[in-house]
């Protein structure tokens, strides 16, 4: 991949691809090889983009195709990809995500569904219900509905007690 693309087509939008990753991981280790991977599928994919969508939206749509196919990857026992470091970048960058409320809040979010994941990480990223429904494939009017519910189930996993 050449550091052109990666400087300009992906590192603005590592934060996209550290919170989707983070989500659908559990150790240091699975977050680097799925960030990696989520590199790669975009680099790989980039002729692909045909810019009907911004281009956010379909790291997005990458981000959360890679990494819902490594868990059931990982849920069928295949082996994981094993990757070199991430760029120094990068890795300071999944750290400033590190406060209890945050790993609080990653804690609850991983007890959801796959799906329910990415759609409540793309409302945490303020995106409209038609970009929600056009990253997942769902329908916009499902969309405010999936996230009442979404919310609900948090705050019981966030505070059990009411």
């Amino acid at each position: 991949m050449g550091s052109d693309f990666y400087q300009l087509s992906i590192l603005p939008f590592a934060g996209i691809i550290i919170k989707i990753c983070r989500a659908y991981t559990n150790s240091q280790e699975d977050f680097e090889d799925y960030y990696q991977e989520v590199c790669l599928q975009i680099w790989r994919s980039r002729d692909n983009f045909n810019q009907e969508s911004a281009w956010s939206t379909w790291i997005y749509r990458i981000s959360l195709n890679v990494c819902l196919t490594y868990l059931k990857r990982r849920k069928n026992g295949d082996k994981q990809i094993v990757s070199d470091s991430l760029p120094e970048e990068v890795i300071d960058d999944s750290k400033a995500f590190i406060s209890d409320e945050i790993n609080q809040l990653y804690g609850a979010i991983k007890h959801l569904s796959e799906t329910d994941r990415a759609v409540i990480l793309l409302y945490l990223e303020e995106k409209s219900y038609e970009e929600i429904a056009e990253i997942i494939g769902s329908n916009a009017n499902n969309i405010g509905v999936r996230i009442k519910r979404i919310k609900d189930k948090l705050n019981k996993y966030i505070n059990p007690e009411g």
